[in-house]
């Protein structure tokens, strides 16, 4: 069993990477993933703490994160432990 906390973090990483979107920064190298921030503000903290996300320079103004590649493997692992489909990857 999961505590809260615990649950709330992965559960805004899967949010977070269900709801991302691909930007790209600088053309002819590949494209940013991110989402939007409208989460848990200490969520998102722990989650860029741990190397998952990351905010951008000014956190406290940004409006998205970009996830690292940890995050993107960890968000793919929670979703096969949750059950839950990838529908952005035809899933």
């Amino acid at each position: 069993m999961r505590n809260p906390n615990q649950a709330v973090e992965e559960l805004t990483l899967i949010l977070m990477y269900l709801t991302r979107y691909n930007e790209t920064l600088i053309p002819g190298y590949p494209d940013d993933i991110r989402s939007l921030k409208g989460y848990s503000f200490s969520a998102i903290n722990k989650l860029a703490n741990d190397e998952l996300i990351y905010q951008g320079k000014h956190p406290s103004k940004s409006k998205y994160i970009s996830f690292s590649d940890e995050g993107i493997q960890r968000a793919q692992e929670l979703l096969n432990e949750y059950n839950i489909a990838d529908w952005k990857n035809g899933e």
